[in-house]
């Protein structure tokens, strides 16, 4: 038999599946002709099949060494080279092969493919495009393409990304008939878009051929969440969890809508699983806002979740700012670049915390940036907001990349994150380092994780010197953390009767959302209705389910339901007026009120608090110490109590309290704007200087 009829042979054994001898006689045939390129591939694509990807990778290597311009060796070398997990040198063989051969839809598959596992979405996008181009009802490439779209837009948040997956899986569908994992990712992307109503049919037609898919119905608890249908989204999340009970997200999902809703039950069992999952499960996706949100964690837990989530979600943007890290020159500039992100430039509480702020700034010396990815509401905060800054700029549209990319154009100094891990976070585009010094403020109030964040802005109160290694980010603490616009509009307040209080009797208030209510806050407000005859409690109205449970935790607490009064959410002109008829602010532990603290104080309400040693349970403390009365921060629940029930019970001292509140308004370092601009800035020369000295980020305290 000679080497051709040999080779036949050995080809027919292969294509037969029989490899062992297929093998032997390649290398039978290698023993004779070691540089046979043919043999040297078709043993490759051999040891490809059996598993053997890197020697497989080696033979087809040398077959392309004695023909390079052949595009199936190369084609077959990336695939076995991807197969041993050398993703660079596989892409490097694609296209090779490519530029050989450009219009081979199984090379561009094939490209595609490791663009896409490299992170490289763009381009997977790009040839799986070119794929369709040539076979537009290729339903794996189509698919592919959905995958990639599907990939970029998750990784960038450009709503023009989540547009083109929507299109692609909508085209998808029509192609392929139902599919329940197409349904539940175009249901995705109609989420991230604002398109709430579509995503609830699409995750309902997922579920329909999928009813027992838990990711599923998690994600149509989300949206039905952000519908304010909490009841549909609790079953939702309980439905995901019984047919998987390791769905963490579900679970953390679950736990703070029942916190929403005031629903107690099971509730301490549940958070404690979820403190275990946090410190000894470092993968699970625990949500840190709904974790700082939950009683008895702790600053420790706390950080450990935002490391772990950092670490979770922004691992390949890490790595992708060490690998190709922003430059950044240390030259003195005649103004410092102060740039502020986020989501939030609209009728939102942030407005009524930093307009002024913003207005006051030192144009001299500074100047000032706004990066907007949240949605322009054309209300007048919003645009006062785009008068008050220097830059508004709207990265809606942008992928993080450019955003990043965008932020380092304009040589931004120090880039101060306003929205941090709430709804429409962009904070990952942190960890591609796109300005020398990054601050974390008002957004989400504790630690971030290091790799996103130099510094945190903060107050000696809130944060003591002592628990700096509580926090990831070094410790950069102002005289007052939050600032207040004293321009905020307030309307003509109601009468008692408009607003559903009695003509008489003392009002105990509380405007915070309903999951800062926790049962014992809630039993020693109950006690001080029992010892203040007359007396109602004044809650905010947020959902009818945490309304429902109040009122009957109330009546098994021996309380009449008509003691409990509920205030519909009005505009905040009206809400603000009609804090005028509250005599005390009753405050939550371990979720402070924030922004409601010092609108009550702003009106005039005195506020009691109880610190915890959380950043959340220690900012109402803070705003007391800088409005002047400290007197109204007690030390224990016990404290709380007493004082709440002494201020009720005694009209003198409540009063003094009020007079003090009115007279120094305008001179409190809480609501001395022009004071707390130049703090802040002092603070940002402090910071930039180190960094311009060549030292590394160091906690520090103004006082």
């Amino acid at each position: 038999m000679n080497f051709a009829q040999f080779y036949r042979k050995a080809l027919d054994l292969h294509r037969d599946g029989r490899f062992a001898e297929a093998e032997a006689g390649y290398r039978e045939l290698l023993s004779q002709n070691p540089r046979h390129a043919d043999t040297l591939h078709l043993l490759g694509i051999l040891l490809h099949q059996t598993e053997h990807h890197v020697e497989a990778a080696n033979t087809i290597a040398k077959a392309v060494a004695l023909d390079p311009h052949n595009s199936d060796y190369l084609n077959n070398h990336g695939l076995a080279l991807r197969a041993a997990g050398q993703h660079e040198a596989a892409l490097a063989s694609y296209l090779k092969a490519v530029r050989i051969t450009p219009h081979d839809a199984d090379i561009h598959t094939n490209l595609g493919n490791v663009y896409q596992e490299l992170g490289r979405h763009e381009e997977a996008a790009g040839c799986f495009r070119r794929v369709l181009h040539g076979s537009p009802k290729d339903l794996d490439a189509r698919n592919a393409l959905c995958h990639a779209l599907q990939s970029l837009a998750d990784q960038d948040h450009a709503a023009g990304q989540f547009q083109q997956a929507e299109a692609a899986y909508e085209e998808l569908l029509q192609l392929a008939g139902g599919q329940p994992h197409l349904y539940y990712n175009l249901g995705n992307a109609q989420r991230e878009l604002g398109k709430t109503a579509e995503a609830v049919a699409s995750y309902e037609k997922a579920l329909k051929l999928a009813p027992d898919d838990a990711d599923i119905h998690n994600n149509l608890g989300n949206v039905l969440r952000e519908l304010g249908r909490l009841d549909e989204a609790i079953a939702c999340y309980e439905k995901a969890l019984q047919l998987n009970p390791q769905l963490y997200h579900a679970k953390v999902h679950l736990v703070h809508q029942k916190q929403h809703i005031c629903d107690w039950h099971r509730l301490d069992a549940d958070i404690d699983e979820i403190r275990q999952w946090v410190r000894h499960v470092p993968e699970a996706q625990i949500s840190p806002f709904a974790f700082l949100s939950m009683p008895d964690t702790t600053a420790e837990e706390q950080k450990l979740g935002a490391e772990n989530w950092v670490n979770n979600r922004y691992a390949q943007l890490t790595e992708q700012g060490r690998q190709q890290p922003f430059t950044h020159a240390r030259a003195s500039r005649n103004k410092l670049r102060i740039g502020y992100l986020s989501a939030d430039f609209r009728l939102h509480p942030l407005a009524f915390l930093i307009s002024e702020l913003i207005e006051l700034h030192d144009r001299e010396h500074f100047e000032i940036f706004a990066y907007t990815y949240g949605r322009n509401d054309g209300t007048p905060e919003r645009k006062r907001l785009e008068q008050a800054f220097e830059h508004f700029v709207d990265v809606t549209q942008l992928s993080i990349a450019d955003t990043a990319r965008q932020i380092h154009e304009d040589s931004i100094d120090i880039l101060v994150d306003l929205t941090g891990f709430t709804q429409s976070t962009r904070s990952g585009l942190l960890a591609l380092r796109p300005a020398p010094i990054q601050v974390n403020w008002l957004g989400f109030p504790g630690s971030m994780g290091n790799a996103l964040f130099d510094y945190i802005l903060s107050d000696p109160f809130i944060t003591p010197m002592d628990q700096a290694q509580q926090y990831s980010e070094q410790l950069a603490l102002l005289p007052c953390y939050q600032p207040n616009d004293r321009k905020r509009p307030v309307g003509i307040a109601p009468t008692r009767a408009a607003a559903g209080l009695p003509e008489q009797g003392f009002v105990f208030c509380c405007f915070n959302q309903t999951f800062k209510i926790t049962p014992p806050m809630f039993d020693i407000w109950m006690r001080l209705l029992q010892l203040v005859p007359g007396s109602v409690l004044w809650l905010l109205e947020c959902n009818r389910w945490a309304k429902d449970n109040l009122l009957s935790e109330a009546q098994t607490r021996g309380i009449k339901p008509d003691r409990l009064v509920f205030a519909p959410r009005v505009p905040i002109a009206e809400h603000l007026a009609r804090h005028a008829l509250a005599d005390l602010f009753l405050d939550t532990l371990p979720y402070n009120a924030h922004t409601t603290a010092s609108d009550a104080l702003w009106m005039g309400v005195p506020v009691i608090t109880c610190p915890g040693a959380t950043f959340t349970s220690r900012v109402a403390g803070s705003l007391l110490q800088a409005a002047g009365l400290p007197e109204l921060v007690t030390s224990s629940l016990a404290g709380y109590e007493n004082l709440a029930l002494r201020l009720a019970t005694e009209p003198s001292l409540l009063q003094s309290m009020k007079e003090k509140l009115h007279t120094t308004k305008d001179s409190m370092p809480l609501f001395n704007m022009p004071e707390f601009a130049r703090n802040l800035e002092q603070a940002y020369r402090h910071i930039w200087q180190r960094w311009q000295d060549g030292q590394p980020p160091a906690s520090f305290s103004m006082g």
